[in-house]
């Protein structure tokens, strides 16, 4: 396989755009629907979806780490976030990595120079397999105005030093829209 090739070559560990390709080619990365030109040197971005989730600050008088959070949905090809504000969207791509792969969910450039932070809790872990729940922020004093189908932020893939004990099969797999926080239902 081409990714245990590049681990035991000592190559770099982020995944060039080549080697997206080829892995690609052979489905050990997934990510449905695919242009060549979302597939950058070092990355490949990805799509505004079409669905996302505002908390329902009517419902709850605070936010709690161990009580379901309320969010309103919008369906929508446009939206618009008001300034200063936090919602949570979705990617037009569904994604499957292998259980030696980890993604990390970059902001675009010309995206957060008008204001617009983008970010997936860090990373997108090994096994992992879904749409990407995306967290956007509007840090500008302007509203936002978003529609779907726009290269919103981009993918970087790198290979692990191995292959996971424990590969992601958590809460949030095979998510096919945004789904928020289910932090309330962690096991400490």
């Amino acid at each position: 396989m081409c990714s245990e090739n590049k681990i035991l070559s000592g190559d770099k560990m982020i995944i060039s755009d080549k080697t997206l390709k080829k892995m690609i080619g052979t489905g050990e990365i997934q990510v449905t629907p695919l242009t060549e030109n979302q597939i950058q040197p070092a990355s490949i971005d990805v799509r505004l979806g079409s669905h996302f989730l505002k908390i329902d600050e009517h419902f709850m008088d605070a936010i709690t780490l161990d009580s379901e959070i309320h969010y309103n949905e919008i369906d929508a090809d446009e939206i618009v976030i008001p300034a200063h504000s936090f919602m949570l969207a979705t990617t037009q791509e569904y994604i499957k990595i292998p259980d030696n792969v980890t993604a990390f969910v970059e902001g675009r450039s010309s995206i957060g120079r008008i204001g617009l932070f983008i970010q997936n809790a860090g990373w997108v872990d090994p096994g992992f397999e879904g749409k990407i729940t995306l967290e956007l922020y509007n840090a500008n004093i302007l509203p936002i105005r978003l529609k779907a189908g726009k290269r919103i932020c981009q993918l970087v893939f790198a290979f692990m030093d191995e292959k996971a004990d424990n590969p992601y099969r958590g809460k949030y797999q095979g998510q096919n829209k945004a789904v928020g926080s289910q932090v309330y239902k962690d096991v400490d």
